[in-house]
């Protein structure tokens, strides 16, 4: 795994009306030809993305989006496409062509940014294509705006620099067990191997956790379930053992009650959302109703089997837990509507696949239909009846409520 994940990396996304210069931008910014550019309207018909590194910030991703202004049928399935990216962005570039400036289309992207919290920077493009006199005249209508022309590359450094002055203001993301566990403590990661595991790698969370660990001075072990018991014969002084959700209940019986514990999908969902809301949604879980409809949100897209956490392990358990039968749907990927209004229960994967924003946003939605979310990791050790030592690491207060 040699690429940054894109879960991992500052999401800019770029927003206009059609023809304004979006995908020129992008291959400006990006130096390569990323998007195909056309006088054509609505050349981009679905988002086109770029991983790549901005320096100094690091790893990030743009991501070039239809246009807002395409009225059709198939058009208006673009526009939301393109709106649903805002869930994901940490940074947005309005591009507005000089020539078609819109107020009102303006003002509604100002305001579908505040309502998804995302910092943007309004963008004037083809200054190359109007006189002197008339940019003055538009620049004193708009002196927050950078003006640029992306074809002939006019201030496109300016438009880098505020760029990455505004990713250094933005918030960022907590470690994921780099402030839990003290500089050379020790980490052991129990993993199983099993039809679910990707042969020859690990999985994501896994890896990042490592990651984590070796950023911050951490020391990790790696067993399996199998190996365990004599792992901890070797070790001393074990500040936390990570598990893999599935094998909660065998690792808990396995490891002594003054070691903590607690599940990858638990640290993502600090790392990725709001823990004590994910916690706050176990509650929900004894109010059920048979019949009730509860939502399976996953971000990756798999092959199911008998061993599926979201699919299987966490249905069955629920039935076994609470002797009632519930009705469950699955999403997976980015399909998260806005309109959840018909589900009694959201329960979201450790979101390893996408950025804060996205898990946040979904979270947002939630509450806005103030329907309790929850996570995989969380549900699995509430089920299991270890949900309070699972959250003991967490030095903030979080407990079962």
């Amino acid at each position: 795994m040699n690429n940054t994940p894109n879960s991992n990396r500052i999401v800019i996304s770029i927003f206009g009306k059609r023809n304004a210069g979006k995908s020129s931008l992008l291959n400006t910014l990006t130096n390569q030809e990323i998007s195909i550019v056309s006088p054509v309207k609505g050349t981009t018909t679905d988002p086109v993305k770029k991983a790549m590194e901005l320096n100094p910030i690091g790893p990030v991703l743009f991501i070039d989006t239809a246009g807002i202004d395409d009225d059709t049928e198939l058009g208006n399935l673009r526009i939301e496409k393109s709106i649903d990216i805002m869930r994901r962005t940490n940074i947005a570039l309005h591009i507005v062509d000089i020539n078609d400036i819109d107020n009102n289309s303006i003002k509604h992207m100002e305001l579908l940014f505040k309502k998804y919290n995302i910092p943007y920077i309004l963008v004037i493009n083809k200054i190359d294509t109007v006189n002197n006199k008339f940019l003055e005249i538009i620049k004193s209508r708009y002196p927050e705006a950078i003006f640029i022309s992306s074809t002939e590359k006019i201030n496109i450094d300016i438009l880098k620099n505020i760029l990455i002055d505004t990713i250094k203001d933005t918030e960022k993301e907590l470690p994921i067990v780099g402030d839990l566990v003290p500089y050379n403590g020790k980490v052991v990661l129990v993993i199983p191997i099993d039809k679910q595991a990707p042969k020859g790698r690990l999985i994501l969370p896994q890896a990042q956790v490592i990651r984590d660990c070796l950023d911050h001075g951490i020391k990790s072990y790696i067993v399996r379930d199998t190996e365990l018991e004599s792992a901890l014969k070797d070790l001393n002084d074990i500040d936390l053992i990570i598990t893999d959700s599935q094998i909660f209940k065998k690792v808990d019986n396995i490891v002594p009650k003054e070691i903590k514990l607690t599940s990858f999908s638990i640290l993502f969902a600090r790392h990725k959302g709001d823990l004590k809301e994910f916690i706050k949604g176990i509650k929900a879980i004894e109010k059920l109703e048979s019949g009730a409809d509860i939502l399976i949100a996953e971000n990756c897209t798999h092959n199911t089997s008998h061993e599926d956490i979201g699919r299987i392990k966490i249905p069955k358990l629920l039935k076994e837990k609470t002797n009632k039968s519930f009705n469950f749907h699955f999403k997976s990927g980015f399909d998260f509507s806005e309109n959840i209004k018909n589900y009694d229960l959201v329960i979201h994967c450790g979101g390893c696949m996408v950025n804060r924003k996205e898990i946040e946003n979904r979270m947002k939605i939630c509450a806005r239909n103030t329907i309790p979310i929850t996570n995989y990791g969380i549900v699995l050790a509430y089920l299991n009846g270890i949900i309070d030592r699972s959250l003991e690491i967490f030095n903030e207060g979080y407990t079962y409520p």
